[in-house]
């Protein structure tokens, strides 16, 4: 099998959410023959004919050849509604980062065979900041809007009357959040009801970046590329040619400094600021160890 039967490379970018994964994806979709869903994330695509499992913890098992045939689908589609049929067919490149998928790359793998990943990591302590604003984030309908066209119509009733619901806890709970943003992992909910906001952020962010690492680090080494946020936001220009070498991308040096013009390092640091408590912090120590943060 290989990627001519989509007829684009797929490139998965995977990590927690608020890790910077709308901004590379922004970048690299600067690129020519690059290109993606004209929406933040397809998670009802990836969820298509798994709906009603209760976390995005996807296994291997669960990309059935109904279920692959139908995501890949999708990806093929990208194709032509992008328009990316102009470039020789091992010029084009799709990406796709929908957050959850970092809690279940043996399951992307089985559906995607083909694709290549880039694994973005971001300091635990900057993302809960980030992370807090969305879990309490106002309703939004053009958001809301882009990507519900992307929803299979099997499943709109279902996810209408879920959003609903959600939003409605958000009007009950004490500090204004939802009671579900981003992946969910197992326990999550119950978590939800008993922690505080904080604490779920950091043990999701733990959840996504350790699921994501124990997955890649069984996967053929060619497949994968590993960058932190912090390095490409200092030095994106570098960071973004090795990842063009990764993939195979023909580059010229100006294109990738006018794809990198937008990226900033002002939100490098922010919630370190914060004073947490040191339940998050003994819930984040051994990962951010792990990923050089000290």
């Amino acid at each position: 099998m290989t990627y001519k039967q989509i007829g684009a490379q797929p490139l998965i970018i995977i990590g927690a959410g608020r890790s910077g994964t709308n901004m590379l994806r922004d970048v690299l979709t600067r690129l020519q023959g690059v290109d993606t869903w004209p929406c933040d994330e397809i998670n009802y695509i990836w969820r298509h004919g798994n709906r009603d499992y209760e976390t995005d913890e996807f296994g291997a098992e669960q990309a059935t050849p109904g279920i692959s045939s139908f995501i890949r689908a999708q990806f093929k589609s990208i194709v032509t509604e992008q328009g990316l049929l102009p470039y020789p067919e091992d010029e084009r490149y799709i990406i796709e980062k929908t957050c959850a998928n970092s809690l279940r790359v043996p399951f992307v793998d089985a559906v995607l065979p083909e694709a290549k990943y880039i694994f973005l990591v971001r300091d635990g302590r900057d993302v809960i900041a980030s992370a807090r604003k969305r879990w309490q984030a106002p309703l939004n309908i053009p958001y809301l809007l882009s990507k519900a066209k992307y929803v299979p119509k099997s499943d709109l009733y279902y996810y209408a009357s879920r959003y609903l619901l959600n939003r409605l806890s958000k009007t009950a709970s004490t500090d204004k959040a939802l009671s579900v943003w981003g992946p969910k992992f197992e326990g999550m909910k119950e978590m939800s009801a008993q922690e505080s906001l904080d604490y779920v952020c950091a043990s999701q962010w733990v959840r996504c970046v350790e699921s994501s690492q124990s997955a890649f680090q069984k996967m053929d080494k060619s497949k994968v590329i590993s960058i932190r946020y912090e390095e490409f936001v200092s030095n994106p220009v570098d960071v973004l040619a090795s990842i063009a070498q990764f993939i195979g991308f023909r580059h010229d040096s100006a294109d990738l400094e006018l794809a990198c013009s937008e990226v900033r390092t002002e939100s490098v640091g922010k919630g370190q600021a914060d004073a947490l408590e040191q339940a998050l912090l003994d819930v984040m120590l051994p990962t951010l160890t792990r990923h050089g943060y000290t």
